[in-house]
């Protein structure tokens, strides 16, 4: 079985840690095998296929694939959060594209026109899963990649996102959400800083993410349709309501995973 990041909106995507980590590598803020560990977490096994020079079936691990892409000229990571109708941080071409679009992220290397994207395996019997991540190394086009905000810019409309999604979630009684997703919300304002970016970053940056994954949760139950009992109609109406807001959380968590790369450009 797949998973996308859509399954949890409370967990942080596995390109978000990549290029955090991957970051911080790059820059000497940590070493290979700590940053290796932080983006497998508590996954069984990460792999990387397509690096250039390998052969196409070659898998190598974590700590080998970045010391690859650092020899290579890597000079840093961006995050890509992608969905239909909106390539965030894409930079083609299709194929590219299309595959990090399917699973919702994928990480671009700069200074090396190559991306990577998570296939993520869940496997087992329910209540003893495991997870493995295949990351998929494809050419990507040396291009400005689509609608990244600046730190700047993304802090400036959060700060509205957050004003409009409380009165938003207020009017659509998400309050009377079911007691499992109000009990998700509250460990994730509870994990707070502490599980974000990794060494290196300003602290600015994680401040938004903060604050972006705090609107991206929100706007996950609302949608979901918790709360009030709702009408077809009325549920398609409170998509549109929320779209623009989703938006603004997505732009802001690629712009905070991004700061270290940009405020050195």
């Amino acid at each position: 079985m797949l998973a996308t990041p859509a399954d949890n909106p409370y967990q942080e995507p596995r390109s978000g840690r990549l290029t955090a980590w991957g970051n911080a590598l790059l820059a000497g803020a940590c070493s290979p095998d700590d940053a290796a560990a932080a983006v497998q977490g508590v996954d069984d096994a990460h792999r990387v296929t397509g690096l250039p020079g390998e052969q196409p079936d070659s898998l190598h691990g974590l700590t080998w694939a970045l010391g690859k892409l650092r020899v290579l000229g890597a000079k840093g990571l961006r995050l890509a959060l992608p969905v239909a109708g909106h390539p965030l941080g894409l930079t083609g071409p299709p194929p590219f594209n299309a595959l990090a679009l399917g699973a919702g992220e994928a990480v671009l290397v700069v200074g090396v026109p190559y991306g990577l994207v998570p296939e993520v395996e869940v496997y087992g019997p329910e209540g003893d899963q495991g997870v493995r991540v295949l990351w998929q190394c494809l050419p990507v086009e040396d291009a400005l990649p689509a609608d990244v905000p600046s730190l700047d810019e993304a802090e400036r409309e959060l700060a509205d996102g957050l004003r409009q999604a409380t009165v938003m979630l207020t009017r659509l009684d998400v309050a009377g959400a079911g007691p499992e997703t109000l009990r998700a919300l509250e460990d994730f304002r509870r994990r707070g800083h502490r599980e974000l970016l990794a060494p290196g970053y300003p602290p600015r940056a994680v401040r938004v993410l903060e604050s972006a994954r705090q609107v991206s949760a929100l706007l996950g139950i609302a949608a979901g349709g918790h709360g009030a009992a709702v009408s077809a109609s009325e549920m398609a109406a409170r998509r549109e309501i929320l779209a623009p807001l989703d938006r603004t959380a997505r732009r802001a968590q690629v712009a905070a995973y991004n700061a270290i790369v940009d405020e050195r450009g």
